[in-house]
């Protein structure tokens, strides 16, 4: 069964609220023949939001996937796209922000879940503590500011709860967002942040549109058994050999491919086409 048998003249469920149908939607309704639909007034904040308030059920895959089965429940289709981001520090590089971000679709008719996944350094995800308009200014300069949004948090004097302004996209916002901040905070201090919600980051935007175009890849890649799509690797399998000792190193030696739907599975070797492992990631040649 192919594409257009699979998806052709079907609703695809958005869950999203801060408008990635912008870049999700065009991809999969040329490519899958959907109509991607957000459904009013769904509320994913309640599956975890960026500046804490509501902390992430599970995983990071664990919560798309309940945007997904949450926005069939209350609509009553059977397909439905969802995405997650996540930013940490670079597990390798030092002092590196990055992003990684999930677009997945659950297919109750087909019983299907394929996730497209995106992991970059391509982030402005930052945040500084300012003590003045000078401070914020320079901080705002840094990352992308206006056309990456900010949010500012501080403690005031006269309350326990913290107060947090979201959604900061302009210069006269900013000073007098943060000028109110200093004149009530309890230490005279202002939190300033990225706003990583979709709508006010284009840069995070980018990375989403690419988690989208590797679904689709998965989409697309069959089970040479039961051609079920989203034959994807399941497994990745480190102890590529050094090139000058041989000892298995760090490196991915080989990946399983495995069907979701069949659980036919399939083994690749030296999946970056390389057979040896550079020295220079032994852990005996380069201690």
């Amino acid at each position: 069964m192919n594409n257009q048998q699979l998806f052709s003249n079907r609703i695809g469920i958005l869950a999203t609220m801060h408008q990635k149908e912008k870049v999700i939607a065009p991809i999969l309704e040329q490519e899958l023949g959907i109509k991607v639909i957000v459904p009013q007034d769904f509320n994913t904040d309640i599956f975890g939001t960026f500046t804490r308030e509501v902390k992430r059920p599970g995983t990071q895959i664990a919560a798309a996937k309940l945007k997904a089965e949450k926005a069939l429940d209350v609509t009553g289709e059977t397909l439905a796209i969802a995405s997650e981001g996540s930013f940490t520090p670079h597990p390798i590089l030092p002092y590196i922000y990055s992003n990684r971000e999930i677009v997945i679709l659950v297919d109750r008719e087909n019983e299907l879940e394929i996730i497209g996944e995106e992991f970059s350094t391509e982030t402005n995800f930052n945040h500084q503590v300012v003590e003045n308009i000078g401070e914020a200014s320079e901080f705002a300069e840094l990352v992308g500011f206006p056309e990456h949004g900010l949010i500012a948090s501080f403690q005031p004097s006269t309350t326990d709860s913290h107060k947090i302004i979201k959604g900061i996209t302009t210069k006269a916002k900013l000073i007098e967002i943060v000028t109110l901040a200093l004149n009530n905070s309890s230490d005279g201090k202002v939190h300033l942040e990225t706003d990583m919600r979709a709508l006010y980051n284009p840069t995070r935007m980018k990375n989403i549109t690419k988690a989208t175009l590797d679904l689709l890849k998965k989409i697309n890649s069959r089970c040479p058994n039961c051609l079920a799509p989203g034959f994807a690797i399941t497994q990745r399998i480190k102890g590529l050999p050094c090139a000058i000792c041989y000892t298995p190193s760090n490196l991915i030696h080989t990946v399983i491919y495995q069907c979701q739907k069949c659980s036919f599975y399939h083994e690749k070797t030296f999946p970056d086409g390389v057979e040896l492992a550079d020295p220079a990631q032994c852990i005996y040649c380069n201690p």
